[in-house]
């Protein structure tokens, strides 16, 4: 894929980011009952940066899980015969919290669902909501973000790649030329 241009330095990412905090503090009216689950793999760390800059805010220590929606897809028959599976670590329960899912890019809108089904399997959450960094439309099914980093509009020939310093090394948001 060809780098077309930079949709968010690290600055911008994390302007984002603390703006969304404050919305999710002021949506769910404080952080009582309020728990982060990141979707494996780039959602974890944003989840992660979300939580920190909630606590920074609230003074206090927001709880953050780790998602794996590797079986919840449908489209996993497509992928791989032997799909890699990362972990799932939700060191707290889900019924009756507010849960804020974490993903990286909301898209066609599967992964979301999938992530929603995987929280149901665990509990019976009193909220679910979607956070995302950037939001490029394109939506399959009825699904959008309840907070949003930055609305990108793209066409189905690019692609947008968020890179976070956990694992490429950087912190920023690219649009490509698929």
């Amino acid at each position: 894929m060809r780098e077309k241009n930079v949709l968010m330095d690290e600055a911008a990412m994390n302007r984002a980011l603390v703006r969304v905090a404050h919305e999710v503090i002021e949506r769910n009216h404080g952080v009582d009952k309020l728990v982060i689950v990141g979707i494996q793999r780039r959602g974890v760390p944003l989840a992660k940066r979300l939580a920190d800059n909630i606590g920074k805010v609230e003074d206090c220590q927001i709880p953050v899980g780790v998602l794996d929606i590797t079986f919840y897809r449908d489209d996993l028959s497509l992928l791989n015969e032997q799909p890699t599976l990362n972990n799932t670590d939700i060191p707290f329960m889900i019924t009756g919290q507010h849960v804020i899912l974490v993903d990286d890019v909301l898209y066609t809108g599967r992964t979301a669902r999938a992530a929603m089904d995987a929280v149901m399997d665990m509990g019976r959450p009193k909220t679910v909501q979607l956070a995302v960094l950037i939001d490029r439309g394109h939506r399959e099914l009825p699904i959008r973000a309840d907070y949003v980093g930055k609305n990108v509009p793209t066409s189905s020939s690019e692609a947008v790649q968020v890179h976070v310093q956990e694992f490429d090394w950087e912190n920023r948001v690219v649009l490509c030329e698929k």
